[in-house]
């Protein structure tokens, strides 16, 4: 306790070991702060935040077991005035967009000084949102655009393995005509010509990860 006043209870979550007990040790380490839990995945932040009902927790967009986004928006779908900070690598718009969407009231990159970090916390719980400049600059011209539905996020990670309309309408059981149209209207809404830059896009804004990429390639249709 500092001047009187409660100490600031976090919650910290984030699946890589060494990151999360930088973090943790970073936050025993206040005077006015107080660890109450750490998590390695989705499911274990939402247990534990409603377990603690922590002051603020800082979080991991991309966690085993359900996503950061997920986890953000069934914490914030029980508890409305939660206070949750993203902490992340990840710069994507569609990154940000998701997780301030889904009710994060911070979103910060790993690389930034840990003052920074600190400060962050202090800020969002006394009722304050803390998003960099350039991000909430990226954020006005990301709601202007179409959100891409579900099958359209699964059309095209499929279109960044490398599959053909016929490839895409065998995996996801739906005709080439409309594996075909679902391409053209991935291509409308990002505002590309052709699947390359459609991709590229997707990659940069991180609607789809590397890991979409690399993953199988097309089916052998014979």
């Amino acid at each position: 306790m500092t001047d009187g006043k409660p100490p600031i209870r976090v919650l910290v979550a984030d699946d890589h070991l060494v990151l999360r007990l930088g973090l943790v040790t970073l936050i025993q380490r206040q005077p006015d702060m107080e660890l109450v839990g750490q998590a390695s995945s989705g499911p274990q932040v939402v247990e534990l935040f409603r377990r603690h009902r922590p002051d603020v927790t800082l979080m991991d967009l991309r966690m085993p077991g359900m996503s950061g986004s997920d986890a953000i928006a069934t914490i914030c779908g029980e508890q409305p005035q939660a206070r949750i900070i993203v902490l992340t690598i990840h710069r994507g718009d569609e990154a940000v967009y998701q997780a301030l969407r889904a009710g994060a009231r911070g979103y910060l990159l790993k690389d930034i000084p840990v003052e920074e970090i600190l400060e962050a916390v202090r800020v969002v719980h006394a009722g304050g949102q803390c998003i960099p400049a350039d991000i909430a600059a990226r954020m006005v011209d990301r709601i202007r655009q179409a959100d891409l539905t579900s099958r359209e996020i699964a059309v095209i990670k499929l279109i960044a393995r490398g599959f053909s309309n016929k490839q895409i309408g065998v995996k996801l059981d739906v005709s080439e005509a409309t594996a075909r149209s679902r391409v053209a209207s991935i291509l409308a809404k990002l505002g590309v010509k052709d699947r390359t830059h459609a991709v590229t896009l997707a990659l940069e804004r991180s609607i789809i990860d590397l890991e979409d990429v690399e993953a199988q390639g097309p089916p052998d249709l014979g």
